[in-house]
């Protein structure tokens, strides 16, 4: 961390300084110029907190030098990490799809659904059993019920489940059923407490970016879970809120190459929540992928007119083929797979 002082700090302010820095185990150097005291803090400077020196006398401002973000930080681990899910690896130059519906509805829409994403080529499956909704009178997902039905589904055709986890105290009942990936929504980003609890098992977990998260804000919410000593952490854009209203969300297709610059771990796109139309999908899939993406999470439903929730943005199964087919050509001119 560097203090830098006011251009009239007196001695005993920056003696001030020196010794709040010394009392969290750090030295200090300070460096005197014409117009200016200069203070470095030399050590672990995530143990100081910015706020603390601002509000010292004599400080005019301080600012972190090192991440705080030190698990996720690819500052501390250069090489990509590779999320393995059952032998299926996310990260690496195969690009993986998860596709599947917005909700476990009934259990033959659930067995179709597994048959087309099967058919299409993917390799994992999506399905909400738990649902957050906007309005308290929306459907609610069937609970423990649509675990399953997701469960009897997906292992017909050795497909991992993806499925969204809401309340730290559903936990149990996730490892009960063995949930292969465990999904934090986009509401749930920052609920600090459900990060931590996800922090100490060992499953895949991927992190939705919240509606107005910064990147910051979203490699720091990564930390609590890689905190806890779960680094199997997959990040997913799925679009932020702005002034637009044509749209759903805004794809932030900037923040593929920028978590590649700051992480080590896995990032994919959620096209569907970005676009909330099932004819944008495609475009934002297949940019996604070219910005360097290493997965996507795909709404598809057996009769997307019949769902029952988020039915505009659901593929059909054919479209959902097509989609693969494409993108398939467009991973090949960057070096990777489908």
């Amino acid at each position: 961390m560097i203090i830098v002082m006011n251009n009239g700090a007196t001695e005993e302010q920056i003696e001030g300084v020196v010794k709040k820095i010394r009392e969290y185990g750090l030295d200090a150097n300070v460096s005197r110029g014409t117009e200016r005291t200069v203070i470095g803090a030399i050590g672990d400077e995530r143990k100081l907190d910015q706020e603390l020196f601002d509000a010292l006398p004599g400080v005019e401002q301080s600012m972190h030098i090192v991440k705080p973000y030190k698990i996720v930080g690819r500052e501390w681990h250069k090489q990509d990490s590779i999320v393995d899910i059952k032998g299926i690896k996310l990260g690496g130059n195969q690009i993986q799809i998860i596709a599947g519906p917005c909700s476990v509805e009934t259990q033959p829409q659930m067995d179709a659904a597994a048959k087309f994403v099967h058919e299409a080529g993917c390799r994992l499956m999506r399905g909400g059993a738990f649902k957050p909704r906007t309005s308290p009178y929306a459907f609610q997902g069937h609970g423990e019920e649509g675990l399953v039905m997701f469960r009897k589904a997906a292992e017909r055709y050795n497909l991992p489940m993806v499925t969204e986890l809401m309340d730290a105290r559903q936990l149990d009942t996730f490892m009960k059923h063995d949930v292969d990936v465990i999904q934090i929504g986009t509401r749930s980003m920052q609920n600090f407490d459900l990060l931590k609890e996800v922090g100490t098992i060992n499953k895949p977990v991927i992190l939705k970016r919240g509606m107005s998260a910064t990147i910051s804000e979203w490699l720091m919410a990564a930390e609590y879970i890689a905190a806890g000593g779960n680094h199997n952490i997959i990040f997913c854009e799925r679009g932020i809120r702005t002034f637009e209203t044509y749209y759903r969300n805004v794809l932030d297709v900037t923040a593929i190459p920028v978590l590649k610059k700051e992480t080590h771990l896995p990032v994919i796109v959620d096209p569907s929540h970005a676009g909330g139309k099932a004819w944008m999908v495609p475009a934002l899939s297949r940019a996604a992928i070219a910005a360097g993406a290493d997965g996507l999470l795909v709404e598809m439903h057996p009769t997307p007119c019949e769902a029952w929730c988020d039915a505009d943005q659901a593929l059909t199964p054919d479209e959902l083929k097509t989609l693969m087919g494409s993108l398939g050509a467009i991973a090949g001119a960057i070096g990777r797979s489908i």
